[in-house]
């Protein structure tokens, strides 16, 4: 009896170790499977500790060895996936900013601004030049392009580890995410379309939907495809899937290589007008103008036929133009990204930036 209470008091003394170290917790999160979060075993971990850690107490440890399988408890097997339900883990709200918007963009009706708060349950909607940026508590950014409507149906954190619990259903157009980029680990990422579910592991992920179907491109990392048909793929970095209108997955294939753009004149301000090299299997181009460098704080977006482009910005200042080629079932390729100058431009009355009727702006230095 002694020894069976000396050896549960080491095992409390680890799993308070264990949580008072996050950076090391949270390196091991996997992601999520079902209605489960998926842990990735580290040295020193044991059931104990991941109860104490993740769910409600250490009672819980008995429930994780059944669900797992676990024969020996103390000596649980470095990189052995456990699952936890989430059902046992305690969450807090964690709402979305609004990091970036540009033109008209609402949630649940009412026009946002830049640092807005978006909670869970509510439905963010861009307009044909509209763009919006959100950011999660840990890290991770929505990029949603214009013309584009996504429910955040869950926006939760985990309550000990902060590990963020997102659902997010895009019912028409895009959403770009850049998952946990501070390499803290996923607890859950879904993003949802009528016809499919993609959850990530850790990636940059894109979502499409229309009546058409359904799109999932996997940029970096990895993430798990189903389709409204109950058919499953797991995407690697460097591929997408598409879903057809029925809701059938129409198959797993490499994204289109990046477009080969020609080099920009720095010393050119303004708009400019490209050629490059057809890219194999393009059907059309999607270009888009950025305010960072990682692309999420849009300004622009076009889709032109042939490798004959154009695009400008909306004042002065550094911009960067992201060229995609897109394939014949709608799967977007990898970037090509080049920075270049902005020229100020002429603005109405509420500070909005001109449009040209070509899809540009209306540079100061045209008239």
């Amino acid at each position: 009896m002694f020894l069976s209470l000396t050896r549960f008091s080491a095992l409390l003394l680890l799993a308070a170790a264990l949580a008072s170290a996050p950076n090391a917790a949270r390196a091991q999160a996997a992601g999520a499977s079902g209605d489960d979060f998926l842990y990735k075993v580290m040295a020193g971990d044991t059931l104990i500790g991941l109860a104490q850690r993740y769910t409600t107490g250490t009672s819980n440890w008995p429930r994780l060895q059944s669900l797992n399988n676990v024969q020996d408890t103390t000596a649980l097997p470095i990189g052995k996936e456990l699952r936890i339900p989430f059902a046992i883990i305690p969450e807090v709200p964690a709402d979305a900013i609004v990091v970036h918007v540009t033109g008209q963009a609402s949630a649940n009706g009412r026009q946002i601004s830049a640092q807005s708060r978006v909670p869970e349950g509510q439905t963010v909607v861009t307009g044909p030049g509209g763009f919006v940026t959100l950011q999660l508590t840990d890290g991770s950014l929505l990029s949603v392009p214009s013309s584009s409507s996504l429910t955040l149906n869950r926006l939760r954190a985990f309550k000990n580890v902060g590990l963020t619990d997102s659902i997010i259903h895009v019912k028409q157009g895009s959403v770009e995410s850049s998952v946990a980029p501070k390499g803290s680990g996923v607890g859950r990422f879904e993003v949802r379309t009528p016809l499919s579910i993609t959850g990530v592991r850790g990636t940059v992920l894109r979502v499409h939907a229309s009546p058409q179907g359904a799109q999932s491109e996997v940029v970096k990392g990895v993430a798990h495809l189903s389709s409204q048909q109950s058919q499953n793929a797991t995407l690697h970095q460097s591929q997408g899937a598409a879903i057809g209108p029925q809701g059938k997955l129409l198959g797993v294939r490499p994204l289109l290589p990046a477009p080969a753009l020609p080099p920009l004149d720095p010393k050119q301000f303004g708009g400019r007008s490209l050629s490059f090299p057809a890219v194999p299997g393009a059907v059309k181009y999607l270009v888009r103008v950025s305010s960072d460098a990682a692309g999420a704080d849009l300004v622009s977006s076009q889709e032109f036929t042939k490798p004959e482009i154009s695009f400008s910005s909306p004042g002065p200042g550094t911009y960067y133009v992201v060229v995609r080629a897109i394939d014949a079932l709608g799967i977007g390729g990898l970037d090509a990204r080049e920075s270049f100058k902005g020229a100020s431009v002429l603005r109405s009355s509420d500070g909005s930036p001109i449009r040209t009727g070509f899809g540009g702006y209306v540079r100061l230095t045209d008239y």
